[in-house]
């Protein structure tokens, strides 16, 4: 509503079967049991929003769906919030791939801007899919506390974007399963209100 401020909420998915893994676009498996647990403990019976908007991939998508249903709230699916692709890495566990590739692994984590996994989407690219969808939704929807339900790249993503941070610095943000970051937007700009908590903040911003 004009006047109001506009609330962003971020959770990314539960764990997905099979476990932690290496999940871009080609790798979408669904929540795992204990995803589900995840996600359900983490927002509880609150419903704040407005509107939630999802990822297209399952293990966001699905609850996502069950969330919107439960509460009779609109639920709006964007393609372009689906998680960075991670190319040849897709389906490899990052255990795995520290052990079996140390050097590419740790060029990686020191730089994942400069040194992306074979076949990945560029980060700079992500920056730009993610900047223009975060954008128009924001737009889109004035004075409304929205939730969106996507992936712990898109996350890491929207929270660089905000705060107009390198891409390269992304990584050292932590996002959990069925992490919550909250974004507010105010008439004098744009705060981080908190960032990856275990359950969701009910307080009202003063």
């Amino acid at each position: 509503m004009p006047g109001q401020d506009t609330i962003v909420d971020l959770i990314r998915h539960g764990e997905p079967l099979g476990g932690r893994m290496i999940r871009g676009q080609g790798v979408d498996h669904p929540l795992s049991a204990l995803g589900w647990q995840q996600m359900r403990a983490a927002v509880g019976d609150d419903n704040p929003w407005d509107l939630i908007l999802s990822s297209p991939m399952a293990r966001a998508r699905d609850f996502a769906c069950e969330l919107a249903s439960r509460h009779g709230l609109p639920l709006a699916v964007d393609p372009e919030l689906r998680e960075v692709a991670m190319g040849a890495w897709e389906g490899r566990r990052p255990t795995d791939l520290a052990q079996q590739e140390p050097a590419v692994f740790s060029a990686f984590r020191r730089d994942p801007v400069a040194n992306r996994p074979p076949g990945g989407e560029r980060l700079d690219a992500l920056q730009a899919r993610i900047g223009r969808a975060y954008d128009r939704q924001v737009a889109s929807y004035p004075g409304r506390h929205l939730l969106i339900v996507c992936h712990a790249g898109v996350s890491r993503a929207i929270v660089g974007h905000v705060m107009d941070a390198d891409p390269r610095h992304w990584y050292r943000i932590r996002i959990d399963y069925a992490g919550l970051t909250r974004i507010r937007h105010e008439q004098h700009g744009i705060s981080l209100e908190f960032v990856n908590a275990q359950r969701l903040r009910t307080w009202r911003h003063p």
